[in-house]
């Protein structure tokens, strides 16, 4: 694949990820790590009296679940050495994931830049959807350098 073809890239839709489980033990699993045992998070009979009805994902574990839901969703690059995770120019949580609710990403390629021979600079828009709601779990601008040979 050439540049232009590479930067042709830029408004490409790649499509929606395979479904994927919230459950409580990779929530309880999450807060360990993090150390945020909210109860919101942890406590499902304190969380079922709360506001969200029971427990909830916390929203960095929804963001870090990217690299897994978008997995195979990959960039179309021939000639790819390696990505490498650049960062994000907007991340917003706009709806709570109920444990037991299943997520999936779609992503679409917003721009994409040649920031020098071989590397390219691509933003991805990432929408997390939550299996049978209407409002996304989260939208994200996401950055990636994708280097080629």
């Amino acid at each position: 694949m050439d540049t232009s073809e590479i930067l042709d890239l830029q408004g490409s839709d790649l499509g929606h990820s395979e479904w994927f489980l919230v459950d409580q033990k990779r929530v309880n699993d999450f807060a360990d790590v993090t150390i945020d045992h909210q109860f919101i998070h942890v406590d499902e009979a304190a969380a079922a009296a709360g506001p969200f009805g029971g427990t909830i994902a916390h929203g960095f574990l929804t963001l870090s679940l990217l690299v897994h839901l978008t997995s195979g969703l990959a960039t179309p690059l021939d000639n790819l050495v390696m990505g490498i995770n650049y960062g994000f120019e907007k991340i917003r949580f706009l709806a709570p994931v109920p444990v037991g609710s299943e997520i999936r990403a779609h992503v679409k390629i917003a721009d994409v830049t040649e920031r020098s021979p071989g590397q390219f600079l691509f933003v991805q828009d990432v929408t997390v959807e939550i299996r049978g709601e209407d409002k996304p779990a989260l939208v994200a601008q996401w950055l990636s350098l994708q280097i080629t040979a």
